[in-house]
């Protein structure tokens, strides 16, 4: 039997201040083998953000377990969840994150440094990710020198270099207009379809949503919906048809009052 990438199991999340317990995540239960393109969904409060802190090794559980590439995330120490996280996840998030005195030939190889490769090797394999994203002859650019679109395919570069398993993007085009968002899911899209990476991606928007295979959706701490991403944003939009019709028929009501 193969072993899931990702699997939550009663995964419950509470979060405390002066002693008041306040729950955010409310049994969660979720598994994701290699391959898979899952895109998480919710409004906000949902769980959403707790959910992806979690699922990135940036938070653990309350309660429930968490196996990450077959290891328990909650039996590890500090160090060996960083170590983790490092080795099995790359993060691409809306803001880019990317140093800004630094080229993106740099910026990608960081990760690299950062585990001790030596430059040179690190230097070479960021060339190569660069290339595969379609930016290898900027490398020598900083990134205020880029589009906003060119500054996202060098965090994804930047995400991919010490080849995780897995890619979590975090509403990755939430700083980009329609036509720039579209050219870098088609870059995730194809990372996954030809290449076999494993994506999560969070994203409130449903026609981002609809690039990937999978949708995951969450209301008020727990899974209102998990299968196949077009009977899902299917159902959200007839849901969202309902719910505008019926506040059209209250808000025509109170007028006529």
């Amino acid at each position: 039997m193969t072993t899931a990438l990702v699997e939550l199991r009663d995964v419950r999340k509470s979060y405390f201040s002066n002693r008041i317990e306040t729950p955010v995540l409310h049994g969660i239960n979720l598994a994701m083998q290699r391959g898979e393109f899952v895109a998480i969904m919710g409004q906000s409060g949902s769980g959403k953000s707790t959910l992806m802190n979690v699922l990135g090794c940036l938070d653990t559980p309350t309660s429930g377990s968490y196996s990450l590439a077959g290891e328990d995330v909650g039996s590890l120490s500090r160090a060996a969840l960083a170590g983790l996280r490092n080795r099995t996840i790359g993060f691409v998030f809306q803001s880019f994150n990317l140093l800004k005195r630094m080229s993106i030939l740099d910026n990608v190889a960081l990760p690299l440094i950062y585990a001790g490769v030596n430059r040179k090797q690190a230097r070479e394999r960021a060339q190569h990710q660069l290339a595969r994203v379609g930016l290898g002859e900027l490398e020598r650019r900083q990134p205020n020198q880029l589009s906003g679109g060119q500054q996202q395919r060098v965090a994804i570069a930047r995400a991919l270099v010490a080849d995780p398993p897995l890619i979590l993007a975090d509403e990755p085009t939430g700083n980009l207009d329609t036509r720039t968002s579209a050219d870098i899911m088609a870059v995730l899209t194809e990372l996954n379809r030809d290449r076999g990476q494993s994506i999560i991606l969070v994203t409130h928007e449903p026609d981002i949503a609809a690039f990937a295979r999978r949708l995951v959706r969450l209301k008020d701490g727990l899974v209102l919906y998990d299968g196949p991403a077009r009977e899902g944003l299917r159902e959200l939009a007839q849901e969202e048809a309902v719910n505008l019709a019926g506040s059209l028929s209250t808000a025509t009501t109170e007028e006529q009052a």
